[in-house]
């Protein structure tokens, strides 16, 4: 049963919607397709009573915190946090209230070579109850590529089905943004989506390239109901025109809200 699954993204202390490749260390090419005038802590709260949940708050570089802190204090444990973590700082942000942590780039050396080790010291040192894996990828032409940096630099982990079975031993959740598509409200990866639904065995939530309504359902179809949605640029929440919040309040809710 596919379930929509909200968001907060933060960009320079502002909830903003971005086109997720244009994302560089200097800012230079930055596509921003929404940036609110309403603080972080608004969208948790709005959340928080319409009893979403397995949500995520993404710091998308520095000078994020305090609005990230901000957000999940209106929601307690109800928000996932991810953006910058690492083994010394996960725990605070789990005290700080998120109910985990998503870590990416810290599991790669700056070569791009996973570092199993790192993976198993953030294990030890929050459970894996309590974290969340990103493989946000890009295509190879066969395949994805786990890409990190803000989905800049492309790893030596590939998205297959050998990756996503040894990971989901380490792991609460997986959550996939396709980096290809991510914020261009173009469609979504059909082939990702149904890749992810014949191989996934522990909770996935996929996020890019979002456009109708209806692709709930079609990720409801193509996944087998595996595969759980957020939506970001597309939806009036954020500015969009394409997708109303409350309708996808109301399918959470009709199909019992959680997974």
């Amino acid at each position: 049963m596919t379930l929509f699954r909200p968001c907060i993204d933060l960009h320079a202390g502002k909830v903003k919607q971005i086109v997720g490749g244009t994302l560089s260390d200097d800012g230079a090419g930055l596509q921003t397709n929404f940036e609110s005038d309403r603080p972080a802590g608004d969208y948790g709260d709005l959340y928080r009573q319409d009893a979403l949940t397995g949500g995520h708050v993404i710091k998308l570089g520095p000078d994020n915190d305090r609005a990230a802190r901000e957000a999940l204090a209106a929601y307690p444990h109800g928000l996932q946090i991810g953006g910058g973590i690492r083994g010394e700082n996960a725990v605070g942000w789990l005290e700080a209230g998120a109910s985990h942590v998503i870590v990416t780039s810290w599991l790669f050396d700056d070569e791009g070579h996973f570092r199993a080790e790192r993976l198993d010291a953030l294990v030890a040192e929050v459970g894996k109850e309590r974290l969340v894996l990103d493989l946000s990828c890009r295509s190879d032409g066969a395949g994805w590529v786990v890409a990190m940096n803000r989905w800049q630099t492309p790893t030596d982990l590939t998205v297959n089905a050998a990756t996503l079975r040894q990971l989901a031993h380490s792991c609460d959740e997986f959550l996939i943004h396709a980096a290809d598509v991510e914020g261009k409200c173009e469609g979504i990866d059909t082939r990702l989506v149904e890749f992810l639904g014949a191989h996934v065995t522990i909770p996935v939530t996929y996020a890019g390239g979002v456009h109708a309504y209806s692709d709930l359902q079609t990720v409801h179809d193509l996944s087998g109901g595996k595969v759980d949605l957020t939506i970001g640029s597309a939806l009036d929440l954020f500015g969009g025109n394409q997708v109303c919040y409350a309708d996808c309040v109301t399918w959470n809710r009709e199909r019992g809200g959680v997974r």
